[in-house]
C-alpha cells in the first residue's frame, strides 16, 4: 500500500504526467484558487465602500434621518393604542399629541445641542499643546482622587462595640502561672521590635538577614501585614505603646489604592479579620473604617457565574484570577469558605447587607450540591459550579472551613441552625470516612483522595481537636462527650508529632503507615514554621477541661521556641525538627505574632472561679446547658468545684471521676450547702450516673439535688 501523499502536487517535486490531449472537450466545475482569491479581494472592497460610504458621507438629510434614528433610540415612547387619531403616531405623556411632539423636539434639540458641544470641546483639545493636555489629564486625576478620599473618609454609622469580658481581667495569683505569661510577652516584645527595627512597613520579616520579607499572598506592595495581624494580640497583652505605633502606622500608611494582586483569603482573615479586632477590642474608628475600605477592594472577586470568589484579586482593577495549581482552574474550599464571620461583621457595621449576601450565596450554593460521601472536595470551579478534583482534607485547602461553619452559631447566639447543621453533616462525614486509629492507638485525621484513604495528618490539621471539644457543646447529649474526647484524642496524637521529634516541635505533616506513626517520612514536610494549631488545641482543652497536661503541652512548646527558634533578630522557622542543629528559613511569618504566641499566653490567663462563671453567664455560651464531662482525662477537683459553683450547670458522665471521689467530704458538702442556700438551685442541676455511694448521701445533704443516673440506681 501506497503512502498518502502530504502535499499537493504543486509542492512535491514530482514531473506531470503526459497524457496527451484529452479525447473529449473539457469543461472545468471549479474556478482556479488564483481565480477564487480575485473574486475575494473585489468583494472585500466593495464591503470596504459600502461600510465607508455609509458611515463618512457628508452631512445631508439622509445623514441627519440617521442621527434621529439613534435619537429614536434614547428617546421614550408610548404607543398611542389602536383607538387613536393617528394609530401609527407614539406618545411620551399620554393622548396630548401636541405636548409629545414639543417634548420630543425639546429632547431632539438637547441631544443635538450636546453632540454638537462634544465636537467643538474635542477641536479645542486638538488645538492645545500636549504639555497643556498633560496638565489638564493631571488636573482631572488629581480631583478625582481628592473625590475617592471623601468617599473613603466618609464616617460609617455607629454601632455599639461588645462589651468584650475577660480582655483585661488582671494578672494570675500564682507565681509560677503569672512568671511564665511574663515570658511570652517578651517573646512577643521580642518578635514585635525587631520588626519595627528591621521589617517596619513590610508584610513580614526576615530575622537573620535582618531586612522586610513579603510573599505573592500580600502581592507585590507592602502592607504592613504584621502590624495588622498583632495588633489584638498586643493589646491583650497590655502592650499599649506598641498598639499605638502600629494604629499610627495604620492610619498614615496603609493604602489598598495600589496595583497589586492578592490572595483573597490570606487579606481577609489577616486584614480585614486583624483590622476588625483592633476595632473591637479599642473602639477606635480607623481600624473600621480600613476594614470596610479593603472589603470593597475584595468584591469584584465574586464576579463570576457562580459568585464562587476568585483565589485572587488585583486591588486596583478589581480582575481576579485562581492559583493555576489548583485543580484546573478551581477556587478553594478553605479559601471561599473562610469569609463568612468577618463579612457578616462587615454588613453589621456599615448596614449594607451586600457582605452578608456574598457569603450566604456561598452556603445556599453548597447545600445544593452533592457531595461525595457526605464529604466536601477541597476544589470547586467558579465558572462551571462543579467540583474539582475529588480530595477532601481537615488540613490544608478545607480546614477553616469546617472552623467557620461552627464559628457563625456561636457568633449567631446559637440562632444559625443551619450552619449548625452543615457543620454536624460535614463533623459526621469525616468522622465516618476520615478518622481512623493507628496501630499504635492514636487517633488521626486522614485525607480522601479518589475513593481512598491517605494515611497523613498535617500540622494545620491539628487544629480540628479544639474545634471538636468547642462544638461538644450543642452536639446533642448523647454525643456530647464523644466529641470532646475526640478532641482530647487528636491534641494527644498532634503532642506525639511533637515529642517524637529532635526539637519537640511538630513537622508540617505526619504519615501512619506500618510501623511509622506521627513521624514525617520525606523531607519537604519536616519544616516548622512557627504554627499555632497545636497550640491553639492545647489552650481550648486547658479551657474545657483544666486537665494541667495541656497547660503543660503549651509550655513545652514554647520553650522549643524560644530554644530552637529564637534567633537575635527576632524568631525563624526551622527546616528539619528531627536534627538537634536544625537550619532556620529566616523567615518570621505574622501569624507567630497574631496567633502561636497569643494562644500560648491564653492558656495562662487567670481562671478564677468568679470569672469563670461570669464568662459563661455573661456570654450565654452556657445557660445551664453544657454537658461537662468531668470523668474525661482526669479533670482536676479545680474544675469539679467551678462547675458546681456555676448555678445552673449540668454534670453528664459516664462515671463520676476518681478527683470527685476523693474531695473531702466536708468541703463538697461546704460549696454544696453554701450555693444551695445562696443561689437556690432548688434542683436546677442534675447529678446524672453517679455510682459512688459513699458520695450520694453528701448529695442528698444538698437539698433541692435530685439524684438520677443512666446506670442502675445505688440506693443511698
Amino acid at each position: 500500500m501506497t503512502t498518502p501523499a502530504l502535499l499537493p502536487l504543486s509542492g512535491r517535486r514530482i514531473p506531470p504526467l503526459n497524457l496527451g490531449p484529452p479525447s473529449f472537450p473539457h469543461h472545468r466545475a471549479t474556478l482556479r484558487l488564483s481565480e477564487k482569491f480575485i473574486l475575494l479581494l473585489i468583494l472585500s472592497a466593495f464591503i470596504t465602500l459600502c461600510f465607508g460610504a455609509f458611515f463618512f458621507l457628508p452631512d445631508s438629510s439622509k445623514h441627519k434621518r440617521f442621527d434621529l434614528g439613534l435619537e429614536d433610540v434614547l428617546i421614550p415612547h408610548v404607543d398611542a393604542g389602536k383607538g387613536a387619531k393617528n394609530p401609527g403616531v407614539f406618545l411620551i405623556h399620554g393622548p396630548d399629541e401636541h405636548r409629545h411632539r414639543e417634548e420630543e423636539e425639546r429632547l431632539r434639540n438637547k441631544i443635538r445641542a450636546d453632540h454638537e458641544k462634544a465636537l467643538e470641546e474635542a477641536k479645542e483639545k486638538l488645538r492645545k499643546s500636549r504639555e497643556e493636555i498633560r496638565a489638564e489629564i493631571q488636573t482631572e486625576k488629581n480631583k478625582v482622587v481628592q473625590e475617592m478620599k471623601i468617599k473613603e473618609n466618609k464616617p460609617l454609622p455607629p454601632v455599639p462595640v461588645p462589651n468584650l469580658v475577660g480582655i483585661s481581667g488582671g494578672d494570675p495569683e500564682d507565681n509560677d502561672i503569672r512568671e511564665k505569661r511574663e515570658k511570652i510577652k517578651e517573646m512577643m516584645k521580642h518578635a514585635w521590635d525587631n520588626y519595627r527595627t528591621y521589617g517596619w512597613g513590610h508584610n513580614e520579616l526576615r530575622p537573620i538577614a535582618r531586612k522586610g520579607h513579603s510573599t505573592n499572598i500580600f502581592g507585590s506592595s507592602q502592607m504592613g501585614a504584621t502590624i495588622v495581624d498583632a495588633l489584638d494580640t498586643l493589646y491583650i497583652m497590655g502592650l499599649h505603646a506598641e498598639f499605638l505605633d502600629g494604629q499610627k502606622w495604620i492610619e498614615d500608611n496603609l493604602d489598598f489604592s495600589v496595583n497589586s494582586e492578592v490572595s483573597v483569603f490570606e487579606v481577609n482573615i489577616r486584614f480585614i479579620g486583624g483590622l476588625l479586632a483592633a476595632y473591637y477590642l479599642s473602639g477606635e474608628e480607623i481600624f473600621k473604617i480600613k476594614a470596610v475600605q479593603l472589603a470593597e477592594k475584595l468584591l469584584p472577586a465574586f464576579n463570576t457565574p457562580t459568585g464562587i470568589p476568585w483565589a485572587m484579586v488585583n486591588l486596583k482593577s478589581g480582575v481576579g484570577r485562581n492559583w493555576g495549581w489548583a485543580s484546573a482552574g478551581s477556587s478553594i474550599l478553605a479559601e471561599f469558605g473562610t469569609l463568612h464571620m468577618e463579612f457578616v461583621h462587615l454588613s453589621y457595621l456599615t448596614g449594607d447587607l451586600i457582605y452578608y449576601k456574598k457569603v450566604m450565596h456561598i452556603r445556599k450554593l453548597l447545600q445544593k450540591m452533592d457531595r461525595p460521601n457526605g464529604l466536601y472536595p477541597n476544589y470547586l470551579n467558579p465558572r462551571t459550579g462543579r467540583w474539582g478534583q475529588y480530595h477532601t482534607s481537615v488540613g490544608g485547602l478545607g480546614d477553616s472551613f469546617y472552623e467557620y461553619l461552627l464559628k457563625a452559631w456561636l457568633m449567631s447566639d446559637k440562632t444559625d441552625h443551619e450552619a449548625r447543621k452543615m457543620y454536624d453533616d460535614a463533623i459526621e462525614a469525616i468522622e465516618k470516612h476520615l478518622i481512623k486509629k493507628s496501630r499504635g492507638g492514636l487517633i488521626f485525621i486522614g485525607e480522601w483522595k479518589n475513593g481512598h484513604l491517605e494515611k497523613k495528618m498535617g500540622h494545620l490539621a491539628c487544629f480540628a481537636g479544639g474545634m471538636f471539644a468547642l462544638g461538644a457543646d450543642g452536639s446533642g447529649t448523647d454525643k456530647a462527650g464523644h466529641y470532646l474526647e475526640l478532641g482530647a484524642e487528636i491534641a494527644r496524637t498532634c503532642h506525639e508529632s511533637y515529642d517524637r521529634t529532635a526539637l519537640k516541635l511538630g513537622p508540617e505533616s505526619f504519615k501512619f503507615d506500618g510501623a511509622v506513626e506521627a513521624v514525617a517520612v520525606r523531607q519537604a514536610e519536616k519544616y516548622y514554621i512557627l504554627r499555632p494549631e497545636v497550640i491553639e488545641t492545647y489552650w481550648y482543652l486547658w479551657r474545657f477541661t483544666h486537665d494541667p497536661r495541656y497547660r503543660q503541652w503549651g509550655w513545652e512548646a514554647a520553650l522549643a521556641i524560644e530554644k530552637y527558634c529564637r534567633v537575635s533578630g527576632g524568631f525563624s522557622g526551622v527546616k528539619d525538627v528531627y536534627s538537634s542543629t536544625p537550619t532556620h528559613d529566616d523567615v518570621q511569618q505574622s501569624f507567630f505574632l497574631a496567633e502561636t504566641l497569643k494562644y500560648s499566653l491564653s492558656a495562662y490567663s487567670r481562671n478564677s472561679e468568679e470569672e469563670k462563671c461570669h464568662l459563661a453567664k455573661s456570654r450565654k455560651y452556657w445557660q445551664g446547658k453544657v454537658s461537662w464531662m468531668v470523668s474525661l482525662l482526669g479533670v482536676s477537683q479545680e474544675f469539679i468545684l467551678i462547675a458546681l459553683r456555676c448555678r445552673g450547670f449540668r454534670i453528664l458522665s459516664a462515671s463520676v471521676s476518681p478527683q470527685l471521689a476523693g474531695l473531702k467530704n466536708a468541703d463538697l458538702l461546704r460549696q454544696c450547702s453554701q450555693e444551695t442556700v445562696a443561689e437556690g438551685w432548688k434542683g436546677d442541676v442534675g447529678i446524672l450516673a453517679i455510682q459512688h455511694p459513699n458520695l450520694l448521701p453528701l448529695f442528698g445533704e444538698c437539698s433541692g439535688f435530685r439524684r438520677q443516673s443512666l446506670l442502675p440506681r445505688v440506693k443511698a
